[in-house]
Protein backbone atom coordinates (compact mmCIF):
# COMPACT_ATOMS: atom_id res chain seq x y z
CA UNK A 1 0.00 0.00 0.00
CA UNK A 2 1.19 3.67 -1.04
CA UNK A 3 2.02 5.67 1.92
CA UNK A 4 1.51 9.28 0.86
CA UNK A 5 4.50 8.94 -2.03
CA UNK A 6 1.83 10.70 -4.62
CA UNK A 7 1.93 13.62 -2.05
CA UNK A 8 4.47 16.11 -2.24
CA UNK A 9 5.80 18.11 0.47
CA UNK A 10 5.71 21.33 -1.50
CA UNK A 11 1.74 20.55 -2.00
CA UNK A 12 1.20 20.70 1.56
CA UNK A 13 3.68 23.19 2.88
CA UNK A 14 4.47 25.95 -0.05
CA UNK A 15 3.35 29.29 0.19
CA UNK A 16 0.63 28.50 -2.53
CA UNK A 17 -0.70 25.65 -0.32
CA UNK A 18 -0.88 28.09 2.64
CA UNK A 19 -3.07 30.90 0.93
CA UNK A 20 -5.32 27.98 -0.20
CA UNK A 21 -5.75 26.84 3.05
CA UNK A 22 -6.00 30.02 4.75
CA UNK A 23 -8.86 30.71 2.04
CA UNK A 24 -10.67 26.82 3.23
CA UNK A 25 -10.21 27.38 6.93
CA UNK A 26 -12.14 30.89 6.46
CA UNK A 27 -14.92 29.37 4.11
CA UNK A 28 -15.49 26.50 6.48
CA UNK A 29 -15.83 28.48 9.31
CA UNK A 30 -18.50 30.74 7.07
CA UNK A 31 -20.30 27.59 6.59
CA UNK A 32 -22.66 27.01 9.44
CA UNK A 33 -23.63 30.81 8.89
CA UNK A 34 -24.40 30.80 5.61
CA UNK A 35 -26.18 27.44 5.79
CA UNK A 36 -28.58 29.05 9.12
CA UNK A 37 -29.23 32.10 6.57
CA UNK A 38 -30.26 29.55 3.92
CA UNK A 39 -32.32 27.69 5.97
CA UNK A 40 -34.07 30.63 7.64
CA UNK A 41 -34.62 32.66 4.48
CA UNK A 42 -32.41 35.50 6.14
CA UNK A 43 -30.82 36.30 2.62
CA UNK A 44 -31.55 39.44 0.56
CA UNK A 45 -32.88 39.03 -2.40
CA UNK A 46 -29.90 40.54 -4.36
CA UNK A 47 -27.70 38.28 -2.85
CA UNK A 48 -29.98 35.11 -3.55
CA UNK A 49 -28.18 34.38 -6.84
CA UNK A 50 -24.93 34.15 -4.93
CA UNK A 51 -26.05 32.01 -2.08
CA UNK A 52 -25.72 28.50 -3.74
CA UNK A 53 -22.50 28.99 -5.39
CA UNK A 54 -20.78 30.24 -2.39
CA UNK A 55 -22.50 27.42 -0.34
CA UNK A 56 -20.52 25.48 -2.56
CA UNK A 57 -17.23 26.96 -2.37
CA UNK A 58 -17.74 26.79 1.55
CA UNK A 59 -18.58 22.93 1.35
CA UNK A 60 -15.51 22.45 -1.41
CA UNK A 61 -13.44 24.49 1.61
CA UNK A 62 -14.43 22.76 4.61
CA UNK A 63 -13.45 19.52 2.75
CA UNK A 64 -10.32 20.82 1.18
CA UNK A 65 -8.96 22.43 5.03
CA UNK A 66 -9.91 18.86 6.58
CA UNK A 67 -8.27 16.37 3.81
CA UNK A 68 -4.90 19.15 3.92
CA UNK A 69 -5.19 19.43 7.56
CA UNK A 70 -5.48 15.01 7.96
CA UNK A 71 -2.15 15.15 5.69
CA UNK A 72 -0.22 17.11 6.94
CA UNK A 73 -1.21 15.58 10.84
CA UNK A 74 -0.47 11.98 9.18
CA UNK A 75 2.44 12.76 7.42
CA UNK A 76 4.43 15.80 8.58
CA UNK A 77 3.58 16.97 11.87
CA UNK A 78 6.74 16.38 14.28
CA UNK A 79 4.83 16.87 17.98
CA UNK A 80 4.02 13.97 20.16
CA UNK A 81 2.18 11.39 19.68
CA UNK A 82 -0.56 12.34 22.45
CA UNK A 83 -0.65 15.48 21.07
CA UNK A 84 -1.14 13.84 17.66
CA UNK A 85 -4.04 11.93 18.75
CA UNK A 86 -5.42 14.97 20.89
CA UNK A 87 -6.03 17.00 17.38
CA UNK A 88 -7.26 13.81 15.21
CA UNK A 89 -9.79 13.99 17.77
CA UNK A 90 -10.25 17.73 17.54
CA UNK A 91 -10.62 17.35 13.58
CA UNK A 92 -13.37 14.92 13.87
CA UNK A 93 -15.70 18.09 14.88
CA UNK A 94 -17.11 18.99 11.82
CA UNK A 95 -16.57 22.72 10.34
CA UNK A 96 -14.44 23.86 13.32
CA UNK A 97 -12.05 21.04 14.50
CA UNK A 98 -9.71 21.40 10.55
CA UNK A 99 -9.85 25.38 10.69
CA UNK A 100 -8.83 25.32 13.95
CA UNK A 101 -5.89 22.88 13.76
CA UNK A 102 -4.67 24.96 10.56
CA UNK A 103 -4.53 27.75 12.40
CA UNK A 104 -3.34 26.55 16.01
CA UNK A 105 -0.92 23.93 14.71
CA UNK A 106 -0.26 24.13 11.26
CA UNK A 107 0.47 28.13 10.68
CA UNK A 108 3.09 28.03 13.82
CA UNK A 109 4.88 24.18 12.68
CA UNK A 110 8.55 23.83 12.42
CA UNK A 111 8.31 22.42 8.97
CA UNK A 112 6.26 25.49 7.43
CA UNK A 113 8.39 27.76 8.84
CA UNK A 114 11.40 26.53 7.11
CA UNK A 115 9.37 26.07 3.86
CA UNK A 116 8.84 30.38 3.99
CA UNK A 117 13.08 30.68 4.77
CA UNK A 118 13.65 28.65 1.81
CA UNK A 119 11.71 30.56 -0.23
CA UNK A 120 12.70 33.52 1.39
CA UNK A 121 16.37 32.35 0.63
CA UNK A 122 15.41 31.34 -2.87
CA UNK A 123 13.82 34.65 -3.74
CA UNK A 124 16.76 36.90 -2.60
Amino acid sequence: MLRYELINRELIVSRTARHVYRVSAILSIALPFLVAAILLKDIPPALAPFARPLLFLCVFGTALTFVGMEVFLFQFDNSKVLKQVVWFGIMLIPLIGAPLYYFLVYLRSDILREACERTRASAA
